[in-house]
C-alpha cells in the first residue's frame, strides 16, 4: 500500500470528531423470554444497529420494539466506597434523604443503591461528607430472573459476549440467572 494512503489514512482516524456520538439503547429477546438490553456509543446508527442485528441473529436472539422491555428493569444508581473509619449505620441514616434506597457491605466496601434520579443527590451527599467514591454507576438491574438451562446460558453468554467484543456496545444487560 503506498505511503499517502496509509498517511491520508491515519490522518482521518485522527481528525474524527467525537462530538457527534449518539448513545442509543436497543432490546432484544434470547430463548424462553431472556431479555436484552444493548447500549451503544456510535457515530454510525446504521452500522451499530446491523452490527448488532447480526451478531443477535447468529446468537438466537431478535431485536424487539423500543420500550418492549422497560418493566424488566429498573434503573438504578450505584456507588461503592471503602468503609474503613465510616461508621455504616450513621452513614445510611444520613443518606436516606439524598435518595439510599438499599446497602451491602463486602470485605471492606459498601455497596450503596439509590434510584436512577437520586444519581447527583448521592454522589454531593457523599462528597460533601468527605468519602471516597471507588465507583458510580448507572445500572440496569432485572426485576425478574430468568431460569435457563446449562447449554441455554452457555448460549446466551456467547452471545452476550460476542455483542460486547463490538466496538460501539458499551453495556449489555440480561435478565437470565
Amino acid at each position: 500500500m503506498p505511503k499517502d494512503r496509509i498517511e491520508a489514512a491515519i490522518k482521518r482516524a485522527a481528525g474524527k470528531d467525537t462530538s457527534n456520538y449518539e448513545e442509543i439503547s436497543y432490546e432484544a429477546m434470547c430463548m424462553k423470554g431472556g431479555g436484552l438490553i444493548i447500549e451503544t456509543a456510535t457515530d454510525n446508527p446504521t452500522r451499530t444497529v446491523a452490527n448488532v442485528r447480526m451478531h443477535l441473529n447468529r446468537g438466537g436472539g431478535e431485536l424487539t420494539k423500543s420500550g418492549s422491555l422497560d418493566f424488566a428493569f429498573e434503573r438504578k444508581s450505584v456507588f461503592v466506597i471503602q468503609t474503613e473509619g465510616i461508621n455504616t449505620e450513621e452513614l445510611e441514616f444520613e443518606l436516606i434523604d439524598a435518595g439510599l434506597e438499599d446497602t451491602e457491605i463486602e470485605e471492606g466496601e459498601m455497596v450503596l443503591t439509590a434510584s436512577f434520579e437520586n444519581f447527583g443527590n448521592m454522589q454531593k451527599a457523599l462528597e460533601s461528607k468527605g468519602i471516597t467514591i471507588v465507583s458510580a454507576e448507572l445500572l440496569r438491574i432485572p426485576t425478574n430472573l430468568i431460569q435457563l438451562s446449562e447449554e441455554e446460558k452457555a448460549q446466551v453468554d456467547a452471545l452476550i459476549e460476542r455483542l460486547e467484543d463490538d466496538e460501539d456496545v458499551q453495556n449489555v444487560y440480561s435478565n437470565m440467572a
